[in-house]
C-alpha cells in the first residue's frame, strides 16, 4: 500500500513537473534552445530526476552535465572565476537577443511602451523569489547601484558613525569614504582574520563598534574576497537594539544561498542578479523596506524624492529595457534548477577543490567547509609566492584554467568559483595541475 502510495506522488510530482516545463518553455517560445536536441535532452532528464532531492543530485554529474549544456561556456578554458560576473545560460541570451530586436523595430514605442509594461512582472517575480513585497523591490544595473542609493540617500550629519568591514568591495568602502569626506560622517572598520567559524565573535567584533553615535552599520553578506559568510542576522539583531539602520551587500549570496530577505532582518539590501541568478549583464536590485523607503534620497533626481514609492530610485533615463524583460527568464531558469539543488552543489564544489588541495603543503585554506560560513568560494594562499597574479596568469595561458588573484588588506592570494555548469572533472584538472606547479 505505502509503495502504491509512493508511486501515486510521484506520477503526480511528474504531471506537475511537465506542466511546469510546457509553462517554461511557452515563456520562452522564440528560444532555439529547447528545441535543439541538447534542449531536449535537458528537458528530459529534468522528467527523469525531478522527484530525487537536492542531496541526491548532488554528485549525479549526468544530472549536471545537462545543466552544462544550457550554457554557452567556453570549451577550452576551465572558468573557475564566477565570482567576478556569471554567465547567462542560452535562454537568457536569446530573450536579451529577442527584445533587443524587438525594440529596435520602432525604438520610441517599444523601449516606453511594449517592453516596459514587462516591468511590473519582473519586479513582482523578484519579490517572490526574495520572500518580500513587491513594493520594496526596485530594478537596478548592478549591487553598487542600488547599495549607492542607500549610502548617498540617508540623511546623515557631521559625527555620525557608519561601522563597515575593511572587507567590504572596494566601491562601498570607496563610497563610504565619499561621504565621510562630503559630510563629515565617522567611518569605524572592523578587522577580521579568515577564516571565522565562530558566530558570536563575529557579532562581537561589529557591535563592539556600535556607539550612541552609530546611525548605519553596512554588513557583505558573503565577503568577496574570501566566501566568507557573515551572521547578518545576529549582527541586525544587535544593531537594531541600538536602534541601527542595516544595510547588506548581498551581491555574492542572492540566488546562491537559500534564504530570504525577511530572515536577515535588514533594512536595505542591495545586490547584482548578473552573478548568482545568471541574469544578464547589468542589472541588479535594491531591497527596501516599506516604512523605510521615504527615508532615502534618489541616487538620481526625481519629482517627489522622499516619496515611499520604491520606483523613485529607478529614475535612471533611458535604459536597456530588454535587458531587464530577461531578468525574468533567469528567475525562471533558475527555479527550474531549484535554489536547494543549486546550493547543495556549489557548496559540495567548492569543498571537494579545498580538500583536494589540502595534501599540497604550501597550499594554505583560509575559506570555511561548513555551510554556516562558506558557499561556492574558495579562497586559498601559496607560500612562498609573492606575485599572486603571475600564479593567476600562468594557469590561465599554460593550463587554460581562469581564476583570480585578491590582494587586499592582509589578503594576497588566488580565488576559484565554480559554477552549476562546472563538472568535477574540470575541478580534477585544476587539483592536477596545482599538485605539479606548487606542490
Amino acid at each position: 500500500m505505502k509503495q502504491l502510495h509512493n508511486l501515486i506522488n510521484l506520477k503526480k510530482s511528474r504531471r506537475k513537473f511537465i506542466s511546469n516545463l510546457s509553462s517554461f518553455a511557452a515563456t520562452v517560445g522564440f528560444s532555439s534552445f529547447f528545441s535543439s536536441a541538447q534542449g531536449q535532452g535537458f528537458l528530459e532528464e529534468f522528467e527523469l530526476k525531478n522527484h530525487l532531492s537536492a542531496e541526491q543530485l548532488t554528485e549525479d554529474e549526468e544530472f549536471w552535465r545537462k545543466i552544462r549544456s544550457a550554457y554557452t561556456i567556453s570549451p577550452t578554458i576551465i572558468n573557475l572565476n564566477n565570482g567576478g560576473v556569471s554567465p547567462s545560460p542560452k535562454v537568457v541570451q536569446e530573450a536579451v537577443e529577442h527584445y533587443n530586436r524587438l525594440a529596435n523595430e520602432l525604438p520610441s514605442f517599444h523601449l516606453n511602451r511594449t517592453i516596459n509594461k514587462g516591468k511590473e512582472t519582473v519586479r513582482r517575480k523578484l519579490a517572490e523569489l526574495a520572500g518580500c513585497d513587491t513594493e520594496e523591490i526596485a530594478i537596478h544595473r548592478n549591487a553598487t547601484e542600488s547599495l549607492e542609493n542607500v549610502i548617498f540617500g540617508l540623511t546623515l550629519k557631521k559625527g555620525d558613525e557608519v561601522v563597515l568591514s575593511k572587507y567590504d568591495y572596494p566601491s562601498i568602502i570607496s563610497s563610504w569614504k565619499q561621504r565621510a569626506l562630503r559630510d563629515g560622517i565617522k567611518l569605524k572598520w572592523v578587522d577580521f582574520e579568515f577564516p571565522m567559524e565562530d558566530k558570536s565573535k563575529i557579532v562581537d567584533a561589529f557591535a563592539e563598534k556600535f556607539s550612541k553615535k552609530t546611525k548605519v552599520v553596512n554588513i557583505t553578506h558573503m565577503i568577496n574576497w574570501t566566501g566568507q559568510i557573515l551572521p547578518v542576522k545576529e549582527i541586525a539583531a544587535a544593531a537594531k537594539r541600538k536602534n541601527i539602520t542595516v544595510l547588506v551587500d548581498a551581491a555574492h549570496t542572492f540566488c546562491h544561498l537559500d534564504f530570504k530577505i525577511p530572515d536577515l532582518n535588514c533594512d536595505y539590501l542591495g545586490t547584482s542578479l548578473h552573478k548568482w541568478l545568471c541574469a544578464p549583464f547589468g542589472t541588479g536590485m535594491l531591497f527596501a523596506k516599506k516604512d523605510k523607503i521615504k527615508d532615502v534620497y534618489p541616487l538620481f533626481g526625481t519629482a517627489e524624492p522622499l516619496s515611499d514609492d520604491i520606483r523613485k530610485f529607478e529614475h535612471i533615463g533611458t535604459r536597456s529595457t530588454g535587458v531587464e524583460q530577461a531578468i525574468a527568464h533567469a528567475i525562471d531558469f533558475h527555479q527550474l534548477i531549484g535554489i536547494k539543488r543549486k546550493s547543495e552543489r556549489l557548496f559540495y564544489l567548492k569543498n571537494y577543490l579545498l580538500e583536494g588541495l589540502a595534501n599540497i603543503p604550501r597550499i594554505t585554506n583560509k575559506t570555511s567547509k561548513r555551510k554556516d560560513f562558506g558557499g561556492a568560494i574558495a579562497y586559498f594562499e601559496i607560500e612562498g609566492i609573492e606575485n599572486i597574479h603571475q600564479v593567476t596568469s600562468n594557469l590561465l595561458h599554460k593550463h587554460q584554467i581562469h581564476t583570480v588573484g585578491m590582494v587586499h588588506e592582509n589578503i594576497k592570494g588566488v580565488r576559484a568559483t565554480p559554477n552549476v555548469y562546472t563538472l568535477k572533472s574540470e575541478i580534477d584538472r585544476f587539483i592536477e595541475v596545482m599538485e605539479k606547479e606548487y606542490k
